[in-house]
């Protein structure tokens, strides 16, 4: 675990200076309730729902990506599978953008393929979990029900490309995959894994193979530097060339994780990292320490019990599952980050409570350890709230009176600057936000809603983020929407 005074020294010398988060820009705003059904079919592109983040920054450019600039396609499913683990029920951890896969498919607008990997892994029960398969990519429908959705087909079937690696993360992996094809190494697909509970600093998390998955040859594993796995494990993505040769001394590939409760940070955090040790693409010995940049890192709830130094509007259930580096052809660009967001005007550790979602419903045994119930603003909860309601289910973790599922843009200028030393890894704010639940399909055949709540608060609605950065589509992958399959959404980004 990192130490206890790296921000608590950089908090201190920030509120002596005068610059803390005010507690304005630390509160989130509530957002309406959103429907709990699916956009109606219609013969145009639905537009999307963008709400303004509070202003934070520099003023906006033209070279910032805007909302406006994310069109929305449609979907389509992913195609069946057999028996655990080689399905996508329970899947969909990690996903990336294969620009040269299904090279004979039709032209049909959407070329390239996507890597996704299936069911996860379970201690015991399917040790041989979150294997990945490569699939097509049809052209997106906007409709009503998920049936009505056009289908994927396997290109490569499920391939167990992490076999032998990683043999003690199996508790609710956490998993990353960047496609990545540079003249040092040819097409790689790079992975990151981790784990829900994964204290030791020690395991190495890092790893690639080959795109070939019937003889992935995986490489690896590697540690990030010496950063815990809660802020290195959950996303990985390409990072654009120019901009890695200029700010990250070449480092191509970025990294993060957000872990809920503040573990990893009170928001996303990312570093940029190279895997290979020369021009002709020598994998870095086993076990190594890469060298990393810090691009973004806020303050960890392990090392302060505040709110502070945090990305604005940060809750503790926040989950930022994926991410991606977006650029078009036009000098736009943006750092996007797609999960659910908790905006609740209550969040607290503990249980939905049957009584209703604007109630809260906490683990009495751990009051005094830490504050298990906040306002939205970050301040404990009246002392009504600091109860354990009777009749909750099993499933503890940290609610929210209201999620939605959001994607979050960041400036790249920002994270350059942080790259440069000129601010702090934690002063990057996101410029803006857009809401995208009124096209997702919100668990239509209510799969484990126990686990995952319904209405306001259902949790774990997106997961991974890819990006085809030659045709500006954004893919998104929305859990549980098939029955325990995910669904692909697509949009497409204005150049």
């Amino acid at each position: 675990m990192k130490s206890l005074r790296k921000f608590a020294v950089l908090c201190i010398a920030v509120f002596t200076l005068g610059c803390g988060l005010s507690a304005e820009q630390v509160a989130a705003t509530p957002i309406p309730a959103q429907p709990e059904t699916p956009a109606a079919v219609t013969p145009t592109y639905l537009p999307i729902t963008t709400k303004d983040a509070p202003p934070s920054g520099p003023p906006e450019t033209p070279q910032r990506l805007q909302p406006s600039d994310l069109v929305y396609r449609g979907a389509f499913r992913l195609p069946q599978g057999g028996e655990r683990p080689l399905t996508f029920a329970y899947g969909g951890n990690a996903m990336t953008f294969n620009p040269s896969g299904d090279a004979s498919g039709p032209s049909d607008g959407a070329p390239g393929s996507l890597f996704i990997t299936g069911h996860d892994r379970i201690v015991v029960d399917v040790p041989d979990g979150s294997q990945v398969a490569e699939v097509s990519i049809p052209a997106p429908v906007i409709a009503s029900d998920v049936a009505s959705l056009p289908t994927a087909e396997f290109l490569q079937p499920f391939a167990d490309v992490a076999e032998g690696f990683f043999p003690t993360l199996q508790e609710i992996p956490r998993i990353g995959l960047a496609y990545l094809d540079h003249p040092a190494t040819g097409p790689l697909l790079h992975l990151a894994w981790g784990q829900h509970l994964d204290e030791s600093p020690f395991v190495a998390s890092h790893a690639w193979f080959s795109p070939g998955l019937s003889g992935p040859d995986t490489q690896g594993a590697w540690h990030i530097g010496e950063q815990p796995p809660y802020q290195t494990t959950g996303y990985l993505f390409e990072i654009p060339t120019a901009w890695a040769d200029a700010y990250t001394a070449g480092r191509y590939l970025a990294t993060g994780r957000f872990r809920d409760g503040g573990w990893g940070g009170l928001g996303p955090a990312l570093f940029a990292y190279l895997p290979w040790t020369d021009a002709s693409g020598t994998p870095a010995a086993n076990g190594a320490h890469l060298s990393e940049q810090i691009l973004l890192e806020y303050a960890s709830s392990l090392d302060t019990e505040n709110i502070e130094c945090n990305m604005t509007g940060y809750q503790h259930p926040d989950e930022w599952e994926g991410g991606a580096w977006v650029t078009t052809p036009g000098g736009k660009s943006a750092i996007l980050f797609a999960g659910t967001k908790s905006n609740g005007a209550k969040y607290w550790y503990g249980w939905i409570n049957p009584a209703g979602p604007e109630l809260p419903c906490v683990a009495e045994a751990m009051i005094g350890d830490f504050t298990v119930c906040r306002m939205a603003d970050g301040s404990a909860c009246p002392a009504e709230d600091f109860v354990e309601c009777s009749g909750h289910n099993d499933y503890r973790g940290w609610w929210t009176t209201h999620f939605d599922a959001s994607i979050i843009l960041y400036d790249p200028a920002d994270l350059a600057r942080v790259a440069a030393g000129e601010i702090a890894s934690w002063e990057p704010q996101p410029y803006a936000s857009i809401d995208i639940d009124d096209v997702l399909f919100h668990n239509p055949a209510g799969v484990e809603a126990d686990m995952l709540g319904t209405g306001d608060q259902r949790r774990f609605r997106i997961g991974d983020v890819a990006y085809d950065r030659v045709n500006g589509l954004l893919y998104i992958l929305e859990l549980f929407a098939d029955e325990a399959q995910p669904v692909v959404h697509v949009w497409q980004i204005s150049p």
